[in-house]
């Protein structure tokens, strides 16, 4: 099979252990050469619709409120927060398989960056798994939300707003969150998470940088301003809000730059002065 019928293969396939065996195997083909971006894919393997991915029955999907909150001051706080971490990681595995198969004629190392990116995914989901089973939980024991994927829905039909919105703004969230969840997981004495989540923080700065070079890339390709359209794009699909303090260290690696990390906090700022008025 090419590159788009096994990529499409992986993302619809529902259980967690073969969905991470198959985007770990896609990389380690793609690496050694045994895969690659076929003329006749495109005919064979059109671009779907696909707005559920492969995923196993459990955990239930609720709303974001519905999701219980994440204390690591006992053990099922700490099972709580880790399962939350596990599904963002799980979601991200479909995320870059998804920004594989959808977008088509882009260059090779597109395609060879994001099979990274879920390889990767795949490790971490796996490193999160095995701390929840030594805490006598499994992916699926805690409800979760779908909000990473519904943002990937509404960016299907162009690669630039996805660039935009799922790497450089959601998964560039999770380079803010991660320190202060590392530093619980510390104080908690779990130095088992807290090297997980080290792993976790250390390759998303490289995911998002990669989403940032695309982005770039199809602005420049567009003739737009990348961090005017950026800040546009926020607005158009009614994006999640900025969340400041940022990972200025983290944001700066992955391609920010300093002022327009002054215009984010500005934006957020300005989002947040009506809520404080009433």
């Amino acid at each position: 099979m090419g590159l788009f019928a096994r990529t499409l293969a992986a993302l619809r396939e529902p259980d967690p252990d073969a969905k991470c065996a198959a985007a770990t195997a896609l990389w380690a083909d793609w690496q050694a050469g045994g895969v690659a971006v076929l003329r006749d894919d495109d005919a064979a393997v059109p671009v779907i619709a696909l707005p559920v991915p492969g995923r196993p029955p459990r955990p239930a999907l609720v709303p974001p409120a519905q999701v219980p909150l994440r204390g690591v001051g006992t053990r099922e706080g700490r099972g709580a927060m880790l399962h939350a971490v596990a599904h963002i990681e799980f979601n991200a595995i479909n995320l870059a398989l998804d920004a594989v198969f959808r977008f088509r004629g882009l260059p090779a190392d597109y395609y060879g960056g994001w099979l990274q990116v879920a390889a990767e995914e795949a490790l971490h989901f796996g490193l999160i798994r095995a701390r929840l089973a030594e805490l006598g939980y499994d992916y699926g024991d805690f409800p979760a939300h779908n909000g990473l994927w519904e943002l990937a829905v509404k960016t299907a039909a162009d690669p630039l707003a996805r660039m935009a919105l799922v790497p450089r703004l959601m998964e560039a969230r999770g380079l803010d969150a991660t320190p202060p969840i590392l530093e619980r997981f510390r104080r908690a004495g779990d130095a088992g998470t807290v090297a997980a989540l080290e792993v976790i923080l250390r390759d998303e700065v490289g995911h998002v940088a990669l989403g940032d070079r695309w982005f770039r890339y199809l602005c420049a390709q567009a003739g737009l301003p990348a961090e005017a359209t950026y800040l546009r794009l926020l607005g158009e699909y009614g994006a999640p809000k900025i969340k400041p303090p940022f990972n200025t260290q983290a944001r700066l690696a992955a391609g920010f730059s300093a002022a327009e990390l002054a215009d984010l906090t500005r934006l957020a700022e300005q989002a947040a002065a009506p809520a404080r008025g009433r």
